[in-house]
């Protein structure tokens, strides 16, 4: 793993600039929908970055960091399994199964479950490690037509919800989704915010919507985002070449 050639005092002023500057975006966004700003929580996508730079997060208040790559992060919880408060690590990007067992060792949330089989799979690994795993599941907000990157449709959250939230080691919390690009954000946030409201009949307690991402976390909390995913407005460009 490349870690970042700049000095720590450097980069820390970097990120806690940019950091800051993502913070009052969420707070103009909570304002202009008459929302409290602790409303939304700031979930720091650190994928391809080095731990250097998520130990520069968490010292600037960051709880909630968010990798895509199980074998990467894996690495970066094992070399900060010292921070204190302790860090909580979300899984968004697609899970194989065959490495569910693995991510349930190491994620707290996993955001991108969209099928039972993944879920079956998270199950038996979050059992086997004794731990209890939150997750969302993954909404698609692709057209019907288009190659999508993951996740269940609309329709069929209500059943995959049912048969998931039965599982030992896992407990539901909500749903994610992604806002196509191109597309309006406005309309696939506000799909994924009537899916939500659906959700909430089923299962009452799962109140998480996490949606938005640098480009478009202002519509996002319009249609009631609680997590927005932020990673390059606050980190920059990719830090790891693989």
């Amino acid at each position: 793993m490349a870690v970042d050639s700049r000095s720590d005092p450097e980069r820390a002023a970097e990120i806690a600039a940019s950091l800051s500057e993502v913070r009052a975006r969420i707070d103009r966004a909570c304002s202009a929908a008459d929302r409290p700003p602790d409303s939304v929580t700031l979930v720091v996508v650190t994928k391809t970055f080095p731990s250097s730079d998520v130990s520069i997060l968490q010292r600037l208040g960051c709880a909630d960091v968010a990798e895509n790559k199980d074998q990467e992060a894996r690495v970066k919880v094992a070399e900060l399994s010292d921070a204190t408060p302790a860090l909580c690590w979300h899984m968004i990007g697609q899970v194989q199964r065959n490495k569910a067992r693995s991510v349930a060792t190491w994620a707290d949330v996993v955001e991108s479950v969209d099928r039972l089989s993944l879920a079956e799979a998270l199950s038996a690994g979050a059992v086997a490690a004794n731990r209890r795993i939150e997750f969302l599941l993954q909404v698609s907000l692709d057209p019907d037509d288009a190659s999508g990157r993951g996740g269940v449709r609309p329709i069929e959250v209500p059943e995959l919800a049912t048969r998931a939230m039965a599982l030992p080691g896992l407990a539901l919390r909500g749903i994610m989704g992604i806002a196509p690009y191109p597309g309006d954000p406005d309309v696939a946030f506000g799909l994924l915010e009537s899916v939500a409201q659906q959700l909430r009949t089923v299962v009452p307690d799962a109140d998480r919507i996490s949606a938005g991402m640098s480009g478009d976390l202002e519509a996002a909390i319009r249609h009631g985002a609680t997590h927005v995913r932020i990673g390059g407005a606050i980190l920059g460009k990719r830090a790891i070449v693989r």
